[in-house]
């Protein structure tokens, strides 16, 4: 069986399970006829077994069998605790049933896949050999350069790869539609065993970590605004303070980088920034520019 088929069945019977939480093997049979599968052929005993045994390697899934033969997953902690088995579920489900979809290819629109991401395979190698590479590289308006970096973690972000990497003075964030090469040495680097990418980023939003002051923010969010907001967090601290008629306050403790006072004005339409007094100025300088310039 080819590998591409093989994934598409594990991640049904995965989907499946999340969504329906216990079946019994014939009234998983039934929906894995009923959605073809398998061109509508019937999911064997034997080949279901397999297939469990191959979802606890790739996903760390057990699927369990209780006393009145129901199957169910015991562990759903283990993908719906795990932003990297999320994604990887979710990039999975939505190519493969893409895939499988060329007769509405046209009815499908999706953003462009932006440059470098073929530079993910060696970089995640060198991460989890902790090998060095020798990255080629170029910021917009400066000459190339090539430079020896020690990778630490890479971060999604709006659709773009970004490598976290020591390059010998600070840590740095590296966009991968900027590299030009990314190659493995043979030297290792020792990484703290105490560091963490998840919490170097903890205090951002976004992937520009410039050492930004951290800061006490309050949005007053109107409308549709603040039930986006609600639904859509902008950082693991934000909460709630209040809501009035038509508005609600949002509070949030984070580094106010570019990152986040670009994603700031892609809202000022439905939001107010409250506090601090320096975002509120900083937000107003930016706008007063923008129309001096479109006036």
């Amino acid at each position: 069986m080819k590998t591409g088929l093989q994934f598409k069945h594990y991640v049904w019977i995965v989907n499946t399970l999340r969504k329906r939480r216990r079946l019994t093997l014939s009234e998983l049979n039934e929906l894995w006829v009923s959605d073809e599968v398998a061109e509508g052929n019937p999911l064997p005993r034997s080949s279901f077994n397999k297939y469990r045994d191959a979802i606890l390697d790739m996903f760390g899934l057990i699927i369990d069998c209780d006393s009145t033969y129901h199957y169910y997953i015991s562990n759903p902690g283990e993908v719906d605790e795990d932003q990297t088995k999320q994604w990887m579920l979710s990039m999975l489900t939505t190519g493969l049933t893409l895939s499988g979809s060329s007769a509405i290819k046209d009815s499908v629109i999706l953003e462009n896949v932006p440059a470098g991401f073929e530079f993910l395979p060696v970089i995640l190698q060198a991460i989890r050999q902790t090998r060095t590479i020798m990255m080629g590289y170029q910021k917009f308006g400066f000459e190339p350069y090539t430079k020896p970096v020690d990778p630490y973690a890479v971060k999604l972000f709006r659709q773009r790869w970004y490598l976290l990497a020591d390059n010998g003075e600070r840590m740095s964030v590296y966009s991968f539609d900027r590299m030009q090469s990314a190659a493995l040495t043979d030297q290792r680097f020792a990484r703290p065993k105490d560091f963490s990418p998840e919490d170097y980023f903890a205090e951002y939003f976004g992937v520009m970590t410039d050492g930004t002051p951290l800061e006490h923010v309050v949005l007053r969010a109107y409308g549709k605004m603040a039930n986006l907001l609600r639904t859509l967090p902008l950082h693991a601290s934000q909460h709630e303070l209040e809501s009035g008629e038509g508005y609600t306050d949002y509070a949030l403790d984070i580094r106010p980088s570019i990152d986040f006072v670009s994603e700031l004005l892609s809202k000022i339409d439905g939001l107010d920034v409250l506090e601090p007094q320096s975002l509120k100025e900083k937000i107003s300088r930016i706008l007063n520019d923008a129309l001096r310039r479109n006036p």
